[in-house]
């Protein structure tokens, strides 16, 4: 996919108004932590069909698995908690987040499997869920609306959608503030979409899924420039890592290639979303790790 056309100095427009305008003061609303929940591709490591590092050092024992690419937000205070994509390991990070209590919201950023798929169990099977609402754009949220089961998650009140308008904030409890924003990506059931999440004290974006960056029509180096921490699509770090499949049919942008396009930005960069053939996943200093509690 393309990105949307348009003028390239309205898209910088459209940018500068999504993360330039001021934060206003929120008082003593703090105590926001962000958590990361997961870090691996849609698959997660081990992956289905790997026998060979890591995934077989993964089912030996001998290293972790990975979970599938998700942040957490928690409000300490008042326990108020909010998670960014529903994923297959959702039970387990839910726990991991709250305890086990349902959150008070989901946001969603796009219906590929390791990105919705865990609302499979907000239904009558597992947590019997009632009214947790579920953020999306208004075409994620007539595919779900649309297409069996998720549709039974609506039609019996398990979820309730919020649809959001991209590049439009949305105030939530405690002085936290989510804004969803389009990005380029394989959008064949829904479109795709980007975070800015303010606290009162600190900003994050999480783009998990997004085609190269030369086909999004704004900056992400203006994007690291106005935010503190920015989760970024690690998915792959060459384009060799999958053997016989031609890497043009899956444009996520290349590790190196990001990490040179944002040298001397702002915001802390972490990668997130790796497919079990990075290498990077065995950790680095802009590699996020399942368990990094960051305060907003």
């Amino acid at each position: 996919m393309t990105a949307r056309a348009g003028a390239p100095g309205a898209a910088l427009l459209a940018l500068a108004a999504l993360t330039a305008v001021a934060v206003p003061d929120r008082g003593s609303d703090g105590e926001w932590t962000l958590v990361v929940l997961g870090i691996a591709q849609d698959g997660g490591m081990p992956h289905l069909g790997c026998q060979s590092p890591p995934c077989s050092d993964a089912r030996a024992g001998k290293r972790r698995t990975e979970k599938v690419a998700c942040l957490g937000l928690r409000h300490l205070p008042s326990g108020t908690a909010y998670v960014f994509d529903a994923t297959p390991d959702f039970p387990a990070q839910v726990h991991a987040l709250t305890g086990g209590r349902l959150p008070d919201g989901i946001f969603l950023t796009h219906a590929h499997i390791g990105h919705y798929t865990g609302l499979m169990y907000l239904g009558r099977e597992v947590a019997g869920a009632r009214g947790v609402p579920v953020h999306a754009t208004a075409r994620m949220a007539g595919f779900l609306t649309k297409n069996a089961p998720w549709s039974a998650l609506v039609a019996e009140g398990r979820i309730a959608l919020a649809v959001l308008e991209p590049d439009r904030p949305l105030a939530l409890p405690h002085g936290l503030r989510v804004t969803a924003f389009t990005v380029p990506h394989r959008d064949e059931f829904s479109d795709t979409v980007g975070y800015l999440i303010e606290g009162p004290r600190r900003s994050a974006a999480f783009v998990p899924d997004i085609d190269r960056w030369e086909r999004w029509s704004r900056s992400v180096r203006d994007l690291a420039d106005r935010v503190d921490l920015l989760f970024v699509d690690g998915t792959f770090s060459s384009a060799g890592e999958l053997p016989g499949r031609d890497i043009s049919e899956i444009p996520h942008p290349l590790v190196p290639d990001t990490r040179a396009l944002l040298r001397g930005t702002r915001a802390r960069l972490l990668f997130i979303h790796l497919n079990h053939t990075n290498p990077a996943l065995r950790g680095g200093p802009d590699i996020a790790r399942e368990g990094m509690r960051l305060p907003l």
